[in-house]
């Protein structure tokens, strides 16, 4: 298991503050070496703002650009990897439009949109504009590579460390951690007699690098004074047999992920992790990112897996649709279809759920994938079963959904 990242989450003001970021630098150089000398390899740090909408109220054209390309380089003098300058807002319409140029402005800077407002309710105007951005997003480069640092979000809230969902509340900073640990549920779905065994090794050895990180955590809460949000323990996968998350739910019985008896797979893994014990953060849920895991990405060329199955799967407590590679000539109303069903899903389940889909151009469904990353399995893209809507799906209204009363 590894440590995906240490996120570190700040109000860097406009202009930017150089003595928040500077404390931020400062932040890093104790929290980093206190986790590794705990025996974990940090795979990256990462820094992550308040909505830029909040820092940029009614800019103009290009100036989120600038700002993120300022933010990347002094995140980058202070050791930070990546940054998020949060997510456009739907009440400031006008956010999502510029958030393509900085994307094509930038090359570690990630973004994200809402789809639901403060309220819960699903935005049909905010939907059609992350389509839009999704759209323009992939055209960028030729493989539609940019679309990796942007995702709609959907009930999402301030404090998840994992990247493009990043996004800070508040003038105080904060820090929480992403693992990388999808190896601990193939060891424990693998290496077991019973099923309730399996479980059982999977909750104990989450809550064991849990009190670990957590231990490790409140040294560098107490050194630094920066608040510890808590763990995203999200078992996300790295590209290969051993690391995958699909590999783990065969382990559980399922001949083919994809194929029946895979929800009942997925809603196992969820429950058994959801009964771990720790401070959490952000989603803590199922992961399933398709081309950053190797037994899915070999499934989705297969055509065993496809974008409904993962929008079924989500429902059991998924993170939503990952790196999800789709046709280069996928309209933006055809994108707005699915991403009304994820933002739909979640508003009735209550749940924190995300979009990130890859239109590739020039690629049609079938086509092999050809990204050069290290931190991708190369799949086929993969079928987008959609059409574009009409009636009152097309319009500009906003509606709530709740949940199913219990009795």
């Amino acid at each position: 298991m590894k440590i995906r990242s240490i996120t570190c989450f700040i109000d860097p003001s406009y202009p930017l503050d150089g003595q928040k970021l500077k404390n931020a630098g400062k932040f890093l150089q104790v929290a980093q070496p206190i986790f590794v000398a705990a025996d974990y390899e940090v795979q990256s740090t990462r820094l992550a703002t308040v909505p830029f909408p909040n820092l940029l109220p009614a800019s103009k054209p290009g100036v989120l650009a600038r700002l993120a390309q300022s933010l990347e380089a002094a995140a980058s003098e202070l050791g930070y990897a990546y940054v998020s300058l949060g997510p456009a807002l739907p009440e400031i319409p006008e956010s999502y439009a510029s958030i393509p140029g900085a994307l094509a402005a930038t090359q570690n800077a990630f973004f994200s949109a809402l789809m639901t407002g403060a309220d819960g309710k699903v935005s049909l105007p905010a939907i059609q504009q992350c389509a839009k951005v999704i759209q323009r997003a992939s055209t960028i480069s030729p493989d539609g590579f940019a679309n990796l640092r942007f995702a709609a979000l959907a009930n999402v809230p301030a404090g998840s460390p994992f990247f493009p969902a990043a996004y800070h509340q508040g003038e105080e900073p904060s820090f929480a951690l992403a693992t990388e640990s999808a190896d601990l549920a193939v060891v424990a779905f693998s290496q077991a007699a019973s099923l309730e065994v399996a479980r059982r090794n999977l909750v104990n050895a989450m809550e064991t690098h849990a009190r670990r990180l957590t231990e490790a955590a409140r040294q560098v809460e107490q050194q630094t004074g920066v608040r510890f949000g808590g763990i995203d323990f999200s078992l996300a996968p790295f590209p290969s047999e051993e690391l995958s998350i699909g590999t783990a739910l065969e382990h559980l019985g399922v001949p083919v992920f994809g194929g029946h008896g895979s929800l009942a797979a997925a809603a196992i893994l969820a429950d058994t992790m959801d009964q771990a014990r720790f401070l959490r953060a952000g989603f803590s849920g199922l992961f399933l990112p398709v081309l950053e895991d190797a037994t899915l990405a070999r499934r989705a060329a297969e055509g065993s897996l496809g974008v409904k199955d993962l929008l079924l799967y989500s429902a059991v407590c998924g993170t939503g649709l990952d790196t999800i590679p789709l046709p280069g000539d996928a309209s933006a109303d055809q994108l707005s279809a699915v991403l009304v069903d994820l933002a739909s899903l979640s508003s009735r389940l209550s749940k924190p759920l995300t979009t990130r889909l890859m239109p590739i151009p020039g690629k049609k469904a079938g086509d092999p994938t050809g990204f050069d990353f290290a931190y991708f399995a190369n799949s086929r893209v993969m079928s987008l079963d959609s059409l574009p809507l009409k009636g009152f799906l097309n319009s500009q209204e906003t509606f709530g959904l709740q949940r199913r009363p219990t009795r």
